[in-house]
């Protein structure tokens, strides 16, 4: 079976055999920092303690600072934005400059690292708090 494998809303894949090219062109996001691979969901990251959807870096600074993260300054990678847990710790988060730019692994790696306060939602869902 060769072809690419589409997702629905309801996470059941179908197989398409013949893309055309337009189902993988980039399309812009809806939204700051969601998903843009064609098929893909947006997404939105969600501090949990106050059920709060980051949707800039100042807040998304805020809430990691309050986590024990600090910003690391590194020259070699001016295009990115990187937080460290400390200096004796391995954990570096590294985002894209431009808030705009995120993409659901990067979300998924500031979850991985925070596990009890963020979490990756789709957006159209309704949550409870």
């Amino acid at each position: 079976m060769s072809g690419v494998w589409v997702f629905d809303k309801n996470g059941v894949a179908r197989l398409i055999t013949n893309p055309t090219r337009e189902s993988f062109e980039q399309k812009e996001p809806k939204q700051p920092g969601t998903a843009t691979a064609p098929g893909a969901r947006p997404r939105v990251l969600v501090y949990l303690p106050s059920n709060h959807v980051i949707r800039s870096y100042a807040e998304l600074e805020q809430r990691l600072t309050e986590l024990g993260w600090t910003r690391y300054c590194n020259s070699d990678h001016p295009d990115l934005i990187q937080f460290h847990r400390s200096d004796t710790s391995s954990h570096l988060i590294s985002l894209p400059k431009n808030f705009a730019n995120f993409k659901h692994f990067h979300f998924y790696d500031i979850v991985l690292k925070n596990r009890s306060f963020f979490q990756v939602r789709d957006p159209t869902m309704e949550y409870q708090a």
